[in-house]
């Protein structure tokens, strides 16, 4: 299964992450990735994210010492305090779940294997290196996405392209709530 275009197969809840520099709604794979999603999910919903920030860009021109390069923009808790508090969860590759690092796919950032906990990050393009098996970590087990963005793609290049010193923003973005939104 790919993270293409919203389809009743793949709906499930939607998140708004407002920021000050615009909003992007988010759908969330719960049932492809309950582990992950599930997670994200309950951050949302503790509030966890309130005053968080968008604080990391990853383009081609800023990662020159990378063999294999990729393009995110990257968020979260960053460098609270509580965030040494949270434990990590599970790792779902995406060989588990089936959602590939593509456009908009919104995905966890870790070290190692079962290190993730709030801080995430935003595909900007396909990014295959991402997946199980690609390059991008050696371990080969690639990063956990959760779910895409349906709307605010735009918001996203806009957010990548701000100025940055060794990929971490001049001015990281406020990331001002991210809310569940209300069902059909």
């Amino acid at each position: 299964m790919l993270a293409g275009p919203v389809s009743c197969d793949w709906s499930g809840p939607m998140v708004l992450i407002r920021t000050d520099r615009g909003d992007m709604t988010v759908e969330l794979f719960t049932k492809q990735a309950p582990v992950t999603a599930g997670n994200f999910l309950s951050h949302v919903e503790n509030g966890d994210y309130t005053n968080s920030v968008l604080y990391r860009v990853v383009r081609m021109d800023n990662q020159p010492r990378s063999k294999v390069k990729i393009e995110v923009i990257q968020g979260g808790l960053f460098q609270r305090e509580v965030l040494d508090t949270i434990s990590p969860i599970r790792h779902e590759s995406t060989k588990e779940t089936g959602i590939l690092h593509l456009d908009g796919v919104i995905s966890m950032a870790r070290m190692e294997p079962g290190t993730a906990s709030t801080e995430f990050f935003i595909c900007i393009g396909d990014q295959p290196s991402l997946d199980y098996g690609g390059e991008r970590n050696p371990d080969l087990q690639g990063f956990a996405a959760f779910g895409k963005l349906v709307s605010g793609m735009d918001v996203a290049r806009a957010i990548q392209n701000l100025p940055d010193e060794d990929q971490y923003l001049r001015d990281p973005v406020v990331i001002r709530e991210i809310i569940l939104l209300p069902g059909d």
